[in-house]
């Protein structure tokens, strides 16, 4: 151990260790320059900016500045097709003769997409749906529902269609919505040989509107009357009338 301390104080030593030092930097140096030498450090042409262009004239310019090219489509809404949208390596960086530029298409024909369960929402939550699933909200028709701007149908083109049906992505989807106010007409309630003060209360619970009451016979006790008559009655023919429609009604006096 002692002779081993001795050795590395020594000058023989100092200039060995020199040496290997000098020698790794020199390989290092070496191979750096060789590799930028070998692989044209800096040097190449730039690419050309292709986003925006047809594909037709994008390729053009591609093949005769010495580029290879693949292609790859995607559908968007906001672009003719057959633009490029992407491109890759960026505009103007530098490469070699013959490199190959990945270039993003749009497509000509929309992809096929199930459409989402938007019946029963809200218009705005149905829209919002909607556009994230790309498709676009066409016209809005409303119905009478009690449900106020509540999906009631979907249509595409006029024909009904239901959830997870594959439509093309892209499509303005029409909307039946519900109006608030409810049926414009109501069924028309049965009232004959009923109680007069019950019948009231189903009558304003059916949206319709008591009319003129005749009394036939002596009244004797003005909360015991039994409806014998009434008009508009339910038939085979008449089982529907419009909201607020008046429902005239004949009466006598109902039995202790």
């Amino acid at each position: 151990m002692n002779k081993f301390g001795a050795y590395i104080k020594t000058k023989s030593f100092r200039n060995t260790l020199l040496f290997a030092i000098g020698s790794v930097i020199t390989v290092v140096l070496i191979a750096f320059f060789s590799l930028g030498f070998y692989t044209n450090h800096g040097s190449g042409i730039p690419v050309p900016k292709l986003k925006g262009m047809p594909i037709d004239r994008a390729i053009s310019i591609l093949k005769d500045q010495g580029f290879s090219y693949a292609i790859d489509s995607v559908y968007r809404g906001d672009a003719a097709p057959g633009t490029v949208v992407e491109q890759d390596p960026d505009p103007e960086t530098n490469v070699k003769e013959n490199r190959v530029i990945y270039l993003t298409m749009v497509t000509r024909q929309a992809p096929a997409i199930p459409l989402p369960d938007i019946e029963q929402k809200s218009f705005i939550e149905a829209e919002a749906v909607l556009l994230n699933n790309g498709l676009k909200v066409g016209d809005t028709i409303y119905r009478a529902d009690i449900a106020r701007n509540v999906v009631l149908e979907v249509k595409l083109g006029g024909q009904i269609i239901k959830t997870g049906t594959k439509i093309p992505k892209g499509s303005k989807i029409d909307l039946t919505l519900g109006d608030g106010a409810g049926a414009s007409e109501v069924e028309v309630p049965d009232l004959i040989n009923q109680n007069l003060n019950d019948m009231k209360f189903v009558i304003n619970q059916s949206r319709l509107t008591i009319g003129t009451i005749t009394y036939q016979g002596s009244i004797t006790d003005s909360t015991n009357l039994i409806i014998i008559a009434q008009s508009p009655m339910k038939t085979d023919s008449v089982t529907k009338v419009s909201i607020g429609t008046r429902i005239n009604l004949t009466v006598i006096q109902g039995k202790k």
